[in-house]
């Protein structure tokens, strides 16, 4: 009985080191904390709004709109070069986030949709905006020098509709 003692503990003993750096492992695959998300364009985000930053030929639309307990924040980011390389014509890609106010967790769940109101005054079809990794986006072309008008539309997880604006002045 003595001798299946001292095996058992000694076993115990032998594995405890590897069951401890097991456990460390585990924890350290989930603990992203120190990590960064990549973007959709490639840019790391750091969660939040903070992903999506003015660097670049990224352009910030203004400062975040709050309707109904929701925070909202647009950017643009020139895809022109890119995309004429391409033979297409989209100059843009617009994207939106969005946030609880209260807690600032981030809101990807939902639809999403643009109007856009052009320097002359002709308003486009809704452009629907698709969920692209903690945002909502789509490709547009933006050509005529002016004033733009983003009308986006909204409705989110929690069924609420919202709308949002965000203005544009292309040089």
């Amino acid at each position: 009985m003595k001798k299946w003692l001292v095996i058992l503990v000694s076993g115990l003993l032998t594995m405890a080191p590897m069951v401890a750096a097991a456990m460390e492992h585990e924890h350290a695959e989930h603990d992203h904390s120190g990590h960064e998300m990549m973007g959709h364009d490639g840019h790391a985000d750091h969660k939040g709004h903070d992903g999506m930053s003015a660097s670049g030929d990224v352009i910030m639309l203004g400062d975040a709109v709050v309707e109904n307990g929701v925070e909202a924040m647009a950017h643009l980011k020139d895809v022109s070069s890119a995309m004429a390389k391409m033979g297409m014509p989209t100059t843009h890609h617009f994207m939106v986030m969005f946030k609880g106010e209260k807690n600032g967790a981030s809101i990807d769940k939902g639809k999403v949709a643009v109007k856009i109101v052009e320097p002359d005054g002709a308003v486009s079809d809704p452009i629907r905006l698709m969920g692209m990794q903690g945002h909502f986006g789509a490709d547009v072309t933006l050509t005529a020098k002016g004033h733009y008008l983003f009308k986006v539309g909204s409705k989110l997880a929690d069924g609420k509709k919202r709308q949002f604006e965000f203005e544009y002045h292309n040089h």
